[in-house]
């Protein structure tokens, strides 16, 4: 176990970064296995950039999808998606529409986070050949490979509070056997941190035990944060994203119920969370390897509690992860702001 997204079984991702000495973004891509997965969303945040996400309707068409598309670029950004459509077409995976087996139409949702002109060049954002670039390094990721965390793929440009923010991921076994994780890219008008302690908002329930930094410290930090946000002069935008999986046997109407409640995940670890500047939104996807009812004993339905604890699960993983991606990013200084990492303000995690 790598305490990732590609804990469940079949799952892949990959990062791409936008080339460029201005450039501070990028895009990720998480690789369903070849046949797909079930899939929901629920978008919570009140300036949402998305793709595709209608087709995730359990009463519409689509049954199982290839991959979900995480970006960086604002609204821009989602064209990465077709660069992704058009890897899969090549490889035969989609809907299939015609006699052919090339006759497919790929479906690949997609959310974007805000970061244009953070790295100084406004018009430095994901493409095309982003998201080609970052699905191909899925697939040429190994079964269960580690994910990279902190300032890479969506979560290059990403700010939370005017902090660095990143990619971060988590997962977590359950008792049945069922794994599910979070993979996020943390960027909000939020902070992570609570202001009068310097603890990271998604530890104080995670079971850490945080103890909170020297007062001295925390002071320093909060002077250091004030001062990096007066100079980059313009608010933190937005949004926190999330996709969460799990290898459960999930009905799409289940899918998009976990996709509601991991939204609980985000609201713990920043303050204030949904925002009109936010576009939070979290994918929900399941592979259905472990069914959650006993298969001889189908003529019973099937146990609350089982759903129960995949639904809390995903929250905890969200948390865990948000807080992952904190704490992994970098500082960056540049042209398009200042932006110090959590780890460079209160020391290693």
């Amino acid at each position: 176990m790598n305490d990732a997204l590609t804990d469940v079984a079949g799952l892949r991702v990959g990062h791409a970064r936008v080339p460029g000495d201005r450039a501070l973004s990028g895009t990720t891509v998480v690789l369903a296995p070849p046949g797909g997965v079930i899939a929901a969303v629920d978008v919570r945040g009140g300036g949402p950039g998305t793709r595709e996400t209608d087709a995730l309707d359990p009463r519409n068409l689509v049954q199982r999808i290839e991959a979900v598309v995480l970006t960086g670029g604002s609204a821009y950004g989602l064209d990465s998606a077709s660069g992704v459509m058009a890897w899969l077409e090549e490889q035969g995976r989609g809907v299939r529409v015609g006699p052919d087996p090339s006759h497919v139409v790929p479906v690949v949702p997609a959310a974007c986070v805000f970061d244009l002109g953070r790295g100084g060049d406004f018009t430095a954002r994901p493409d095309a050949s982003t998201g080609r670039a970052a699905v191909e390094a899925a697939a040429a990721g190994g079964e269960r490979a580690p994910v990279e965390c902190g300032s890479v793929g969506a979560g290059t440009g990403a700010v939370v509070g005017g902090m660095k923010g990143g990619v971060g991921t988590a997962s977590l076994v359950l008792d049945s056997g069922v794994t599910v994780a979070a993979l996020v890219v943390a960027n909000a008008v939020g902070s992570a941190v609570d202001p009068a302690t310097g603890v990271l908002y998604g530890r104080y329930g995670d079971g850490s035990g945080t103890v909170p930094p020297d007062p001295r410290v925390h002071a320093e930090a909060q002077r250091r944060l004030a001062a990096a946000r007066e100079r980059s002069g313009r608010p933190s935008l937005n949004t926190a994203l999330a996709v969460v999986a799990t290898d459960a046997d999930l009905t799409r109407a289940q899918a998009h119920k976990l996709a509601g409640t991991a939204h609980d995940g985000i609201a713990r670890a920043v303050r204030p969370a949904h925002l009109l500047n936010d576009g939070d939104t979290v994918f929900a996807l399941a592979t259905g390897a472990r069914p959650l009812a006993d298969p001889a004993r189908a003529e019973q339905p099937l146990d609350p509690v089982a759903l129960n604890q995949v639904y809390a699960a995903g929250a905890d993983a969200v948390t865990r992860a948000m807080v992952r991606a904190v704490t992994a990013a970098g500082s960056v200084t540049g042209p398009g702001g200042d932006f110090p990492a959590y780890r460079d303000l209160y020391g290693p995690d």
